[in-house]
């Protein structure tokens, strides 16, 4: 099979008539398919049902340590769901505050607090003439959002197949004090699947900031999101290896099981040392009087240990994997060797990252909108929306049922093979 690259005009014109008809043959059915967002599918969502259960009326209420979790205190989480959540993640129990139902509005504050009271007795930021972020891109567009709405410059930063370029890293935070802190999805990451290395890992954890407020926003959203059972991947431990630099302080690190028990109604947490944990508290104590340890209970209760929440994400991987295996066989089987598109093949997490050809993103996802299928917007993967290639697409393939995410991948290869004959004709 030739490449589109390769094809002459005349070849190309044959092939556009060809898929234009074949376009509005897809139009016509009708197609009202959403893969824009990373949701639950009602699947997922029903292997969680019995949480429900685990808690009544006549159910004992009291944590481990006597906490009536009926009542108020109990600020940084219940001991048994602190312990939860740092296995979890693969810290210690003292690292972690525990708090509401999900990891979004922790990274929210703690950028609000850095913004109005400064970061651990540190100048506040709105006082400063310039505040900075870098952004791996592509990123999570929620991450790109919180800093863009406090006005904090991003700097995007290119994603390599084993986490972000830390040349670039290295340079802007040890050299520029206005660089405050970086956003990173270590895991399966948003949304390219990637997953950083250890010699990452590692060059994060040796960071010497010309900023003594800088922090890693380290989002370890999918930590425990495996496709496979047999083909789990491990990070290295940010915490540990930051505390061995030297660097004890410069992580924050998010987790919650939103994607875990129910979206919206799971239990959230951050991981860090002593001292920024107690510049969280002075804020906290103002700012809640604690949070639902009822929900904390329940989860404890429900999974009783890690041991039980690993296995609950094999039964969540069995409902995802056959969607993801669906998006990347037609991949393969209608783009492979044409040289108009590649994409990244995750081993957890909720996305899938396809690159087309630079110029291309945009139409495809107007292209599959006008067709009844809905993707991410183009350009959302990046900093301020703008993706500087035009290229780059997210797809969300954990929604729908497998045979929705087929009809919708066939219909995604349509539209980026007719807008890359398109761009090619243009170009000839």
């Amino acid at each position: 099979m030739k490449q589109y690259k390769e094809l002459t005009k005349d070849e190309l014109l044959a092939l556009a008539g060809k898929l234009n008809q074949e376009y509005a043959d897809a139009k016509a059915k009708g197609l009202s398919l959403n893969m824009a967002r990373g949701k639950p599918s009602a699947a997922q969502l029903d292997l969680s049902m019995d949480i429900l259960d685990v808690l009544g009326s006549a159910s004992d209420l009291h944590a481990e340590d006597g906490t009536d979790c009926r009542n108020y205190g109990g600020m940084d989480g219940l001991p048994e769901a602190k312990k939860l959540m740092a296995d979890m993640v693969g810290t210690k129990p003292e690292n972690m505050i525990v708090c509401g139902n999900a990891s979004l509005p922790i990274m929210y504050d703690t950028v609000s607090r850095s913004m109005t009271h400064g970061v651990c007795g540190q100048t506040p930021w709105c006082r400063l003439e310039q505040v900075k972020f870098l952004c791996p891109a592509p990123g999570y567009d929620r991450h790109f959002a919180i800093t863009e709405h406090f006005g904090i410059e991003m700097i995007t930063i290119p994603m390599r197949e084993d986490g972000p370029d830390m040349d670039l890293v290295e340079k802007y935070v040890n050299e520029d004090p206005a660089v405050k802190g970086i956003w990173c999805v270590p895991k399966y990451a948003n949304p390219s699947g990637i997953c950083y290395s250890d010699e990452v890992v590692r060059r994060f954890a040796t960071l010497r900031p010309a900023a003594a407020d800088f922090r890693i926003y380290w989002d370890n959203a999918y930590v425990v999101h495996h496709l496979y059972e047999d083909q789990q991947i491990e990070i290295m431990d940010i915490l540990s290896a930051c505390e061995e630099a030297g660097n004890p302080d410069m992580v924050f690190e998010f987790c919650s099981t939103s994607k875990v028990t129910f979206a919206g109604g799971g239990i959230a947490a951050v991981a860090t040392s002593a001292k920024n944990l107690e510049w969280f508290k002075k804020s906290m104590t103002i700012q809640t009087i604690g949070y639902d340890k009822i929900n904390q209970l329940r989860h404890v209760r429900y999974f009783k240990d890690i041991n039980g929440l690993k296995a609950h994400m094999m039964k969540q991987a069995a409902s995802l994997r056959p969607k993801f295996e669906a998006v990347l066989h037609v991949l393969e089987e209608e783009l492979g060797g044409l040289g108009i598109g590649s994409w990244t093949k995750p081993l957890g997490g909720y996305f899938i990252s396809f690159d087309a050809m630079d110029g291309c993103a945009k139409e495809i996802v107007a292209k599959c909108k006008e067709a009844g299928v809905v993707l991410t917007g183009a350009g959302a993967t990046f900093p301020y929306k703008k993706d500087p290639k035009d290229s780059n697409i997210r797809i969300a393939p954990s929604f729908p049922t497998p045979e929705e995410m087929q009809q919708a991948t066939e219909l995604f290869v349509l539209c980026v093979k007719l807008v890359s004959v398109e761009k090619l004709l243009a170009e000839k």
